[in-house]
């Protein structure tokens, strides 16, 4: 045998043979011919170093290593964990990932394997962020210093009118701009800013001129909780009605006061104690009944009773003693937002501490800028704003999103080092999100004890549906985490419920309902997660699971293809070759196989290479032939039936 022969055995180039012969001292001229015994005792040491060093790098697997990329296919994760694929294999079959050697993982992916394998996993994004923030942080103390001046002012509280459509929502907003006690222009409010402000009897009000529930809880799943008090409009002569009840836990989901204003007094079919009756079936229970919901009768079409609602707000807003920093850097959050032909980028935002200045400079998400107009919910300009005043402003670069942060820093370097921060967080989170919110990912950080309340949104088809899985729910023991219902009602999922579920960090159950194409997306977007169900005792066992950190996800064989072995071929460097025509579907080179012969299964496997002709090819449809090789099986036989599958989680549906 020629040293050209042993090298390609041992796929080496000529070099790096004749290295490994020095460094093993064997003493060969290139191009001499070596004797069987020879080049097995080569072999043998050569193998024997490659296992000695693959033991080695197992062993010197590091502490701590740094990730460049967003992705990694699972052999590139090996090599740079220094690892063994079947410890990495081990993490994600724990786990319930069915992955292979050439599936990609995203960061997430990557820090939990490393977490499980013992090994610090960063990435640079991470680290150039804290560079960012180590930049930063001294510029930050010097306003700090400023901040921490403190000068609490009292500061107006902020209201949110909700409630079922048609009750008078819109009326009573109308109402309580016309109590306003300071003189206004002529010709009233010139312009829509998203929130107006009041005076009454020397008191300050603001009112976000919303519509309802959806945008303070679209705000509060931002992480930005802007409302003080929520008033709940009922109508007088309808009583409690589907929105009305969404309104309700919207309210008590975001943990504030409510105040409930039982509107059309002034129509002859009203009746005020029969919604306190049905208010009261749903924990509202009214102050005058031995409750602690203060319950005001009122017409806003009238005028009657709206001073008096005015007057109970105020005495809400005096016990929760409501106050903010007048001085020091402000910080505000958007409520709406949009793109003005004429004057760019505006945003309606509520400043919620600090004085917010023309000329001030800003961060907003990912954008940052200089405040060049203020304008107040009459569209006049002003030079400055107080805590718990809206107003809208100009100067943007962007459109923000509502619920963003926009603050206040001394120096332009400052918001454009905060930015860049931002917009590496947001790129990681969109990397991330997905991934980490599943059942299984949900049922492990409960395990972890990381989640302590499980919120859920439950839709279901009937009351009779709804009652029993609330029910049944109620009496699973479990004294580690808290089951809170956040909202219960029939009807198909939408995107009130998917935005409630997210506000919360909650996950949405369905049973026997279909979902809104908007709160798929809504969910898909968030990493949300919404679970169908046809079974009542399916949900409780799958809740049950979850809670108890044992919730495992359920794998199913699917049929993708069918096809006949029509001939077969041997090739020396190839093996057996299968000659065949799908019948139906379509077969892919990443698709197991089963081999049925007589009605026997012989095989069952992976797929080594699938051609057209001599190409291979990653897919082969229905009607047309292609050549199989199998993984570690070359028993063909001509008339064999051939079924393609896929390994995939089973839908709850």
């Amino acid at each position: 045998m020629k040293l050209t022969e042993l090298g390609n055995q041992l796929s080496l180039t000529q070099d790096q043979l004749f290295t490994f012969l020095r460094t093993s001292n064997i003493r060969l001229k290139k191009g001499a011919k070596v004797d069987p015994g020879t080049a097995t005792r080569i072999k043998k040491l050569y193998f024997a170093s490659q296992q000695s060093n693959e033991s080695d790098n197992v062993d010197a697997a590091p502490k701590k290593v740094c990730i460049r990329e967003k992705t990694l296919r699972v052999s590139e994760l090996v090599e740079v964990l220094k690892t063994s694929l079947s410890q990495v294999m081990r993490v994600f079959l724990e786990r319930g990932m069915l992955l292979n050697i050439n599936s990609e993982v995203d960061q997430g992916v990557m820090k939990e394997v490393g977490k499980a394998l013992e090994i610090e996993v960063e990435f640079e994004d991470t680290v150039e962020e804290e560079k960012i923030g180590l930049k930063t942080k001294m510029l930050e103390l010097e306003q700090e210093a400023e901040d921490n001046a403190t000068n609490l002012m009292e500061r107006p509280p902020v209201i949110a009118v909700m409630g079922h459509v048609d009750h008078g929502k819109t009326s009573l907003l109308d109402s309580l701009r016309a109590s306003n006690t300071v003189a206004r222009e002529a010709g009233g409010i010139t312009q829509h800013i998203g929130a107006y402000q009041i005076t009454y009897e020397d008191k300050k009000y603001t009112f976000l001129d919303t519509p309802g529930h959806e945008a303070f809880t679209s705000i509060r799943a931002r992480g930005a909780q802007i409302t003080d008090i929520a008033v709940l409009v009922v109508a007088a002569d309808e009583g409690v009605k589907p929105q009305t009840l969404e309104a309700i836990d919207h309210a008590q989901a975001a943990d504030i006061p409510i105040i409930v204003a039982i509107n059309k007094i002034d129509k002859p079919e009203a009746n005020v104690e029969n919604c306190k009756t049905l208010l009261s079936q749903h924990n509202l229970l009214a102050e005058d009944w031995g409750g602690k919901i203060v319950m005001v009768p009122l017409s806003a079409k009238t005028g009657e009773g709206i001073p008096n609602l005015i007057e109970m707000i105020g005495l809400e807003a005096e016990m929760l003693e409501l106050k903010a920093e007048k001085t020091g850097f402000s910080k505000s959050v958007v409520i709406e937002s949009h793109l003005s032909k004429q004057k760019g980028p505006v945003a309606t935002v509520l400043i919620k501490t600090g004085c917010l200045k023309i000329g001030d400079n800003f961060v907003v998400g990912s954008s940052f800028g200089k405040i060049r107009a203020i304008f107040d919910d009459q569209g006049k300009n002003i030079n400055d704003a107080d805590p718990g005043r809206p107003v809208e402003i100009l100067g943007l670069s962007r459109v923000p999103d509502p619920g963003d942060i926009l603050e206040i820093f001394a120096s332009e370097k400052i918001c454009r080092e905060k930015a860049e921060v931002e917009e590496l967080r947001l790129a990681s989170e969109s990397q991330e999100g997905k991934q980490n919110l599943s059942m299984e990912a949900l049922s492990h950080r409960i395990e972890a004890g990381d989640v302590k309340t499980l919120n859920i949104v439950l839709k279901t088809d009937v009351n009779g549906s709804l009652e029993a899985i609330k029910s049944s729910i109620g009496k699973i023991d479990n004294r580690e985490v808290t089951i809170n219902m956040l909202h219960a009602s029939t009807g198909n999922i939408t995107e009130n419920d998917v935005m409630l579920a997210k506000a919360s960090s909650g996950l949405v159950i369905g049973f026997q309902v279909s979902t809104s194409n908007e709160a798929i997306k809504l969910a898909d977007e968030a990493g949300l997660i919404i679970k169908n169900y046809k079974v009542i005792y399916e949900v409780v066992s799958d809740i049950e699971k979850l809670i108890k950190g044992l919730y495992k996800p359920e794998f199913e064989e699917v049929n993708i293809a069918e096809l006949e072995v029509r001939q077969k071929f041997k090739f020396s460097k190839v093996g057996i070759i299968a000659g065949c025509h799908v019948l139906s579907g379509k077969i892919s080179r990443n698709s197991k196989v089963k081999i049925i012969r007589e009605g026997n299964e012989v095989y069952n496997g992976d797929i080594n290479s699938l051609k057209r002709f001599k190409e291979d090819v990653k897919e082969v449809s229905s009607g047309y032939d292609c050549g199989l090789v199998f993984e570690k099986f070359s028993d063909i036989n001509e008339g064999d039936s051939i079924i393609g599958y896929e390994v995939r989680q089973k839908a709850v549906v």
